[in-house]
Order: C-alpha cells, then structure tokens, then sequence
C-alpha cells in the first residue's frame, strides 16, 4: 500500500499524465464542437449520423465509445512513458538500493497507472458529455433524452468492460517500455503494436482477433458501438465475454512479464 500510494502521489504530479488526457478531451470536445457547429447545416442521411454525437441518449454511446476507441492508444502511451521512466531516470534503482522488491514496485506503480486511468476516463466522459450538452444547445437539437433511465442503466456495464480492455492496452505498453528500459523506445513499439495489428487485421482477422487490441474492441459487445468483432470484421467473432477472458489473460501476462524481467534484470548507471 507505502508503494501504491507513493505511486500515485508521483503520477498526479508527472505532466505526463495532464498531457496525455488532456489531449484525449480535448480532441474529444474540439469534435463535438465541430460537428455541431457544421453538421446540422444539411437534411441529409450523413448530417443527421454526424449529429448522433449530440443527440441523446444517444450521444452517451458515442461519446463512450470515443473515449474507449482512442483512449487505447493513450493507455499505450502513458503506461510505456511511466514504465520506461523508470529505466531512464534512474528511479527503480534508487527504489532497489533501498531494499524495495523490484516487482512489487513495478506492480504498485501499475496498479496506480490503473487508478490514474481510471479518474481520467470518468473525466473526459463528464467533459464530453457536457460539450454535447452545449454541442447540442448550438446545434438546436433537443436535450430531451439526456435523462433517459434506459441509456444511463447501460453505461456503467459498458464503462467497466472498456475500463479493463484499456487497463490491459496500458499493460501492453508497460511491458514494453520495460522489456526497451526506455520511454521513447516503448512508446514507439507500444503505438506500432497499435497500428500494426489494425493493419494486419485485414489480412489475418482470424489470427488477429486473439491478439489484445482486436480483443479490447470485441469485449465491448456486438451491441456496444459496433464491437464485437474488431476491425476487420471476422465471419466468427468472439463472443464479448470470451473476449473479455483474453482480455483478462493478456493483462496479467503482461504484468508477469513486465515484474519477472524488472526482477531478475541487471541494473546499471
């Protein structure tokens, strides 16, 4: 818990974590004004899709699945930043020289990336969906739907389900990071990994949708914005809770990685 909390009180203070949520509601607001701003100008079947994102109740689900959809990349980004600063500054062997267990640390300073994650997400969904609020106003689209009972009921299911998906991409980057010992060199893999399995999935859908960014898609669900089957859209795709197990599975690998190497690495500078 000394750890964990150490942990914490280290990443409130990084400007790593600002920058890096801060960027994902900021780009989320800027598109919600924007589509306000401009798709409401026509009567057509694309304005009115356009507009989705400040119509509610719908504007919940599309706001969620922004955050989740590119909230993955951020996680890759922001778990590789921490886990290779470690290396880099010299901290973990200062944390070492004192008597401190390497994996325990490794995973306290996880387990508060996870925490640090998580108010970042609830965060930038209340952001956004006070920009749809206004988005909405702008536009001259109703709020009447923004209590809907049925619509608020969904999302804390469907918030936990991503919630975990981009723990574990957050994962992935951290056991990156550490396998590089740097930052640059984790997050430069952590976001080839990214795009590259987005890639490989049209030619290989049914190898890559067991590998963990397909993975964090499906576990959302066929009926939670069009996941269900990643990106390439398998004939077969994995059922959510199927997925969710892998999902699971690639976590903790990651962290047993990440913990083993930091274990038994040489520490030197």
């Amino acid at each position: 818990m000394r750890l964990f909390l150490s942990g914490l009180r280290k990443l409130v203070r990084r400007p790593a974590t600002y920058v890096t949520f801060g960027l994902l509601a900021g780009l989320l607001v800027l598109i919600i004004m924007a589509v306000a701003a401009t798709g409401g100008s026509g009567d057509d079947e694309d304005s009115a899709n356009a507009l989705s994102i400040v119509k509610f109740p719908g504007a919940y689900d599309a706001i969620l699945a922004f955050i989740l959809g590119l909230g993955g990349l951020f996680a890759v980004v922001y778990g590789a930043a921490v886990a290779g600063s470690e290396w880099t500054w010299g901290t973990l062997k200062t944390v070492v020289a004192r008597g401190e267990s390497r994996s325990r640390y490794m995973l306290a300073t996880f387990a508060a990336i996870a925490v640090v994650t998580a108010a970042a997400l609830l965060v930038s969904f209340a952001v956004g969906v006070g920009a749809a609020a206004v988005g909405a106003t702008l536009a001259g689209v109703p709020l009447d739907g923004i209590g809907d009972s049925a619509a608020l009921g969904r999302l804390p299911e469907h918030f936990a389900r991503g919630y975990i998906a981009i723990v574990m991409e957050g994962a992935i980057g951290f056991a990156v990071a550490t396998l590089a010992r740097s930052q640059l060199a984790g997050i430069g893999a952590g976001i080839a990994l990214y795009f590259g399995e987005g890639f490989a999935s049209i030619f290989l859908p049914d190898i890559i949708k067991y590998l963990p960014f397909d993975l964090a898609t499906a576990a959302l669900g066929p009926s939670s914005f069009g996941g269900g089957g990643g990106p390439a859209g398998p004939a077969e795709p994995l059922s959510a809770d199927f997925a969710l197990l892998l999902v699971a599975v690639w976590l903790v690998g990651s962290l047993v990685v990440a913990a083993g190497f930091t274990e038994r690495a040489e520490i030197t500078g």
